[in-house]
C-alpha cells in the first residue's frame, strides 16, 4: 500500500461543552481522494481557540471497542493525550516525537470543557485538524 501525506480531515469546530469522536479509523472520510481512513498515522493536532474566553481542550485516542466519551458522557483520563487550557485566540499544537499509529475502529475524541481555573465556558469554541498520513 501507498502512504498518502494528507491532513486527514479538514477543520473540526467544536462548540459549547461537548464531546466528539472526531476521527475514527475504518468509518472516516478523510479529505481529498483518500477515501476511509484504514492505517493512519498521526503526526500532530492542531487546536484553535476561536471563542468568547479560555476553554479547556482535551484529546483522546480510544482503542477499538471501548466505550468512548460520547456514549458515557464523560471522558476517560486512562486514553488522554492531552488536556490544556486555551485562552481566545490562542493555538495549541500537539506534535509527538513519533506518530501515532491508528489502527482499524481506533478513534481521536476531542472534549471541550470549562477552564481550570473557573469560568463557565460559555460561548466555547475551538476548532481542531489533524495532521498526518493515512495508507491508500
Amino acid at each position: 500500500m501507498a502512504l498518502k501525506r494528507t491532513k486527514l480531515l479538514g477543520i473540526q469546530s467544536i462548540t459549547g461543552i461537548n464531546t466528539v469522536g472526531i476521527f475514527t479509523v475504518g468509518i472516516t472520510d478523510c479529505t481529498g481522494p483518500v477515501g476511509v481512513a484504514s492505517t493512519s498515522y498521526i503526526r500532530g493536532i492542531i487546536a484553535h481557540n476561536t471563542g468568547l474566553g479560555t476553554a479547556t481542550a482535551t484529546m483522546s485516542m480510544y482503542p477499538a471497542g471501548v466505550a468512548r466519551a460520547e456514549a458515557t458522557g464523560y471522558g476517560i483520563t486512562a486514553y488522554r493525550l492531552a488536556k490544556v487550557d486555551i485562552a481566545k485566540n490562542e493555538t495549541f499544537f500537539f506534535e509527538p516525537n513519533y506518530p501515532i499509529v491508528m489502527v482499524d475502529r481506533e478513534a481521536l475524541v476531542v472534549e471541550v470543557t470549562p477552564p481550570s481555573d473557573g469560568g463557565s465556558g460559555i460561548g466555547s469554541a475551538i476548532n481542531f485538524q489533524i495532521l498526518g498520513d493515512t495508507d491508500v
